[in-house]
C-alpha cells in the first residue's frame, strides 16, 4: 500500500437517477475543495460512480477550467455519469472494500463524497467505516439528491423541487390544452410521473391548480391504496362539472392487496420492482368504464432532467449541500450528511443542517397524511404552505442564439491507472 504525505486528494461521484440540479451540488463541491488548496489536493470524480472507484477510472476534474466547472451549475444530469449500484457489507463483501482502499491510497484519497439518495447513503455509511475497519483515514460524506424526496431528517432533498416545478406547470398548461378540447374531443389527461413508494412528485401536480386557477386535478398516491369505485365516481363527478379532468399518477400506486398497479414483474439493479406504464393502465379504466376520450403521457426522464424550469431554490440548495459538504469534511466529521433546516415558509427561509448516515441509509420519508386530503385524491393547506416555497423562483440556464440552452460538456480527462484491473461482479 502506497504511504501518503501531505495534504489528500478527494473523490466526488455521482449515484442513481440524476437530476436537474446534481450537477449544481458537483460545482460545489469542486469549487469550495479548489478554495482550500492548502488542505485538499485534486478532486477526483468517479466515472458512473462508486464504480469509477472500484475499477480505478477516476477523472481528474483539475483539468476543467473555472469557467466549464461554474458551468456546472446550470447544466442538467450527471457530468461524471452515475450508477445504480449497491454494494454489499464489509462481511459479506471484503473484496470490493479492500480494493476500496487499494485505490484510495494509490491515489492519496482521503475525502470520500458521494452525491445519491438512500442507496447512496447507506453505501457511503459503509465507507465512512472503512476507517474504524482497516485503519485508512478516510473521510465520507453524503451529499443529499433525490427527485423523490424521501432521505429523513432534511425538511426536503435537492433535486425535487425543480421536478416538482416541472410537473406542477406541465400539469396546469395539459390542463389548460384539455380544457379547450373536452366539448368535442379529449376530456382525461393522465400524468404518470415517478415515485415509487412516495407520493411528494405526484403531490405537485396538485400546484397546478389555485384558487385564482380552478382546474379539476386528481391525484393517486402511493400512500392511499387504490379504490377503483372510488376514483371512477371522482372521474366522472369532475368531467360532468367541469367538461374534463386531468390525473396526475404516481408510478408507486398500489391496489389494496398492495400490488404496484405498473408491476413488471421485473428487478432493477438495487432489487426494487421496475415499475412503468401505470398511466395506460389508469387510461384503459377510464375507457372500459366510463367511456371517455383520454391522452396519456410519462413524464420518465424529462421531468428530472428539465433544467430550463428548474426552481431557484432548488438549484441554491443543491449548491449549498456540495460546498457544506466540503466544509464539514474540512472540520473532521464523518458519516454525516448536511440538511436542509426550514426555518420558516413564509418568508421562506432555511438554513444548513446535519444528519448522521446511520439515521439517513435506507430510511424513506413518506408523505404525512396531514398533506393528503381526506378524500385520498388532493393535497392540502398544509401541503401547498410546504411545497410553494420549493418550487419559486427561476434559474434559467443562459441560451445560444440558435435558441438552444448552453450546457457544459466537460473533458472529464482520465487519471492515469497504477493498479491492475479490477472486474465489478
Amino acid at each position: 500500500m502506497a504511504k501518503s504525505t501531505g495534504k489528500k486528494n478527494a473523490f466526488y461521484a455521482q449515484s442513481g437517477g440524476v437530476t436537474a440540479v446534481i450537477n449544481a451540488s458537483a460545482c460545489g463541491v469542486i469549487e469550495t475543495a479548489r478554495q482550500h488548496k492548502d488542505r485538499i489536493g485534486k478532486v477526483y470524480a468517479g466515472r458512473n460512480g462508486i464504480i469509477g472507484a472500484l475499477t480505478e477510472d477516476l477523472i481528474d476534474t483539475s483539468k476543467e477550467s473555472a469557467r466549464a466547472i461554474a458551468a456546472l451549475r446550470h447544466t442538467p444530469s450527471g457530468a461524471f455519469g452515475s450508477c445504480r449500484y449497491k454494494m454489499k457489507s464489509l462481511e459479506a463483501n471484503k473484496r470490493e472494500y479492500d480494493r476500496l482502499i487499494e485505490v484510495f491510497a494509490a491515489h492519496n484519497i482521503g475525502y470520500f463524497f458521494y452525491n445519491g439518495g438512500g442507496d447512496s447513503a447507506d453505501t457511503c455509511l459503509k465507507v465512512s467505516q472503512l476507517s474504524k475497519a482497516t485503519g485508512y483515514p478516510i473521510q465520507a460524506i453524503h451529499v443529499p439528491k433525490t427527485v423523490d424526496n424521501d432521505l429523513p431528517i432534511t425538511d426536503n432533498c435537492p433535486g425535487f423541487g425543480s421536478v416538482a416545478k416541472y410537473i406542477a406547470v406541465s400539469t396546469r398548461e395539459a390542463s389548460f390544452d384539455v380544457a379547450s378540447m373536452c366539448a368535442t374531443s379529449t376530456r382525461i389527461f393522465v400524468l404518470e410521473v415517478m415515485g415509487r413508494h412516495a407520493g411528494w412528485i405526484a403531490a405537485a401536480g396538485g400546484m397546478a391548480a389555485t384558487e385564482d386557477t380552478d382546474l379539476p386535478i386528481v391525484i393517486l398516491f402511493p400512500e392511499v391504496k387504490f379504490s377503483q369505485t372510488r376514483f371512477l365516481k371522482l372521474v366522472k363527478d369532475k368531467v360532468k362539472q367541469y367538461g374534463y379532468c386531468s390525473i396526475v399518477v404516481s408510478e408507486g400506486v398500489q391496489d389494496r392487496s398492495g400490488k404496484f398497479l405498473a408491476d413488471q414483474g421485473l428487478k432493477d439493479a438495487f432489487g426494487h420492482a421496475q415499475l412503468g406504464g401505470v398511466a395506460p393502465v389508469i387510461a384503459g379504466l377510464i375507457r372500459d368504464k366510463l367511456g371517455y376520450k383520454y391522452h396519456w403521457a410519462v413524464a420518465d426522464y424529462l421531468q428530472r432532467a428539465a433544467r430550463h424550469i428548474s426552481s431557484k431554490s432548488d438549484v441554491e440548495q443543491a449548491y449549498a449541500m456540495g460546498k457544506a459538504a466540503v466544509e464539514m469534511a474540512l472540520a473532521g466529521k464523518n458519516s454525516v450528511m448536511p440538511t436542509i433546516k426550514r426555518t420558516s415558509s413564509k418568508p421562506y427561509r432555511w438554513k444548513i443542517g446535519e444528519a448522521k448516515l446511520s439515521r439517513v441509509a435506507n430510511v424513506e420519508k413518506m408523505m404525512p397524511m396531514s398533506f393528503i386530503s381526506k378524500d385520498g385524491f388532493g393535497i392540502t393547506k398544509k401541503c401547498r404552505a410546504y411545497l410553494e416555497p420549493l418550487i419559486a423562483g427561476e434559474d434559467y440556464p443562459p441560451y445560444g442564439k440558435d435558441g438552444m440552452p448552453k450546457y457544459v460538456q466537460l473533458k472529464n480527462t482520465a487519471v492515469r491507472k497504477k493498479l491492475a484491473g479490477f472486474k465489478v461482479k
